[in-house]
């Protein structure tokens, strides 16, 4: 039994805190952030690296989202964005930006998608944090503003163009060294 337990913990299924107890949780992107890390220790990197694989999984998310999101996961975007147009606060135009970005991959309707967002959603924080401490929301409110509005006209095109659009400005705002070529 403390096997299994001990295994479920280490696959962020599982929280155990001695003299607590055990609770059921949902963090199965917990390992995945550990081993980027020892995967890909350098930080400035590691964003890079991230930020072409948010090149290959956030238009197709957009794209799936404006054929599948139902009213209510609209609704859940525009409240995300909404309260990233209105906060004055680092944090939580951080928290309402990964918000934004969690419910476009819930909208998306591709669970894998959802899931390996989600697995990401640390790093893609941290992303935004560097990316925010060298610029506004004002871009990324517009920018998410296009892609809200090509799902809810239910134009696929429309938002892969705007969040390619999104990465490439998000990209730039990270002002992050070219790789380095393998010898």
């Amino acid at each position: 039994m403390r096997e299994a337990t001990k295994r479920l913990e280490l696959q962020g299924l599982l929280e155990v805190k001695h003299g607590v107890g055990t609770k059921v949780v949902d963090k199965l992107h917990k390992p995945l952030n550990g081993s980027l890390a020892l995967l890909i220790p350098d930080d400035k990197e590691r964003l890079r690296q991230l930020i072409q694989v948010r090149f290959m999984l956030e238009p197709e998310n957009a794209r799936l989202a404006a054929e599948n999101a139902t009213p209510a996961q609209i609704r859940r975007l525009r409240a995300a964005l909404q309260e990233l147009a209105e906060t004055q606060n680092f944090e939580t135009a951080v928290e309402a930006d990964m918000s934004f970005h969690r419910e476009l991959a819930a909208a998306s309707g591709n669970q894998i998608a959802n899931l390996l967002l989600h697995s990401l959603s640390e790093l893609i924080q941290t992303s935004l944090q560097h990316g925010y401490s060298r610029t506004s929301t004002d871009n990324a409110v517009r920018q998410h503003a296009a892609v809200l509005n090509a799902i809810e006209k239910r134009d696929p095109a429309a938002a892969v163009k705007a969040m390619r659009e999104h990465l490439i400005t998000a990209e730039a705002d990270l002002a992050l060294p070219k790789a380095k070529k393998a010898a």
